[in-house]
């Protein structure tokens, strides 16, 4: 039978049937009713039935048999509504070229995600596929942490669409964009949990001048110097190192500008609460220096609880400044002028100290034994 004929028999029976023509370029969904390691048959609700070639099946070396299923619903392009042996010559992969461009152009217009099949690793980042289309995602927007590119490949994974130009045969996308935005809600639902005073478990991330940085679960806060400890810190590295756990209170929260300061000595154990409330006037006691200044030099009484002794409480002698008697780290006695306990302040004397511990040497050196009255004799005449 001649083409001519056959296609003049097709034409009648199409009558018969009344249905409508189909023309090349058409994309119509169709049925998979039989499959055979050459070609696929398919019904497309049409008076003939569609046949795929392997070549038109897909891109893939592979047999169709392990590419579609009997019953499987797919789309197919019209190649020619007549191969000559009665049968509408289709392809699959044309409709899947046009479906899928369709699939990613309405994905990057609507900013919607997609999953690919990351099938390998490149210079720069990884080559991945959305059916028969090559979609690249650069190696920084492949995660945001830093991971290796090659425990991707021969996964699928979800991606955005964030660079697209059909005729440049360029199309980018990201992964990252993905986790940023889940990091960003779990941040924000963070946020909204967290109260000044509570308790967190956190992580030391950085050592900086000012003290150390701390993530307590996807907020980052700063234990400054002075929150570390008690006592006096001049180097955070003296107290934490970069990886520690630590139980960290939460201080001052700042929503609005997403910022915490964090504090990591025990609130509930404030020395002056548990030390400096024993303080008396006149109790002398060894302290350290632990600061020197023009007006005077702070002593450490205990960590954490420090007096003020003046300059003109360090010693009879005229001097200019401090650091002229004293050395920060040296052990003295003090003796307590006033204590402050509201403002939790405390003033110290050195030179009254020194004094009453020479008197009291005095006494108990003696060989002969001298009596309080004779000790200060003429004190009150």
């Amino acid at each position: 039978m001649t083409n001519q004929i056959l296609e003049e028999t097709m034409g009648d029976l199409l009558k018969d049937f009344d249905v409508k023509r189909i023309r090349t370029g058409d994309i119509l969904d169709g049925e998979v009713i039989d499959v055979n390691d050459k070609e696929v048959m398919v019904n497309i609700n049409y008076a003939f039935d569609g046949m795929i070639l392997k070549e038109d099946l897909t891109n893939m070396d592979k047999d169709p048999r392990e590419v579609v299923s009997k019953g499987d619903k797919i789309k197919v392009y019209v190649l020619s509504p007549n191969d000559g042996e009665g049968y509408v010559k289709l392809s699959r992969t044309r409709a899947l070229e046009i479906t899928e461009k369709e699939d990613i152009l309405n994905a990057f217009n609507n900013e919607e995600n997609i999953t690919v099949y990351v099938k390998e690793e490149v210079k720069g980042g990884l080559v991945a596929y959305y059916g028969n289309i090559r979609i690249f995602i650069p190696a920084s927007l492949a995660s945001r942490e830093r991971i290796e590119l090659s425990s991707l490949v021969g996964k699928e994974i979800e991606v955005r669409i964030i660079e697209l130009d059909f005729k440049a045969r360029k199309i980018v996308a990201s992964k990252r964009v993905l986790e940023d935005a889940v990091y960003e809600d779990k941040k924000k639902e963070l946020w909204k949990s967290v109260k000044s005073g509570e308790k967190r478990s956190g992580i030391v991330k950085k050592i900086i001048k000012a003290g150390a940085i701390v993530d307590i679960g996807g907020i980052t806060g700063l234990i400054h110097l002075s929150d570390l400890s008690w006592g006096r810190v001049h180097n955070a590295e003296d107290v934490v190192s970069v990886g520690d756990k630590v139980e960290v209170f939460i201080g001052e929260v700042d929503t609005k500008n997403e910022r915490v300061s964090l504090i990591l000595k025990d609130v509930d154990k404030d020395p002056w609460e548990t030390n400096a409330t024993t303080l008396k006037v006149g109790d002398i006691l060894e302290g350290k220096v632990v600061n020197l200044l023009k007006f005077g030099a702070f002593v450490e009484l205990f960590p954490g609880v420090e007096g003020l002794v003046h300059i003109n409480e360090i010693t009879e002698e005229n001097i200019a400044k401090p650091s002229d008697v004293l050395k920060v780290g040296q052990i003295v006695k003090v003796k307590v002028l006033d204590v402050d306990k509201v403002n939790k302040k405390i003033s110290l004397t050195i030179k009254d100290a020194e004094e009453k511990s020479k008197e009291y040497m005095k006494y108990n050196d003696s060989d002969e034994g001298v009596s309080l009255g004779d000790l200060f004799k003429g004190l009150f005449n």
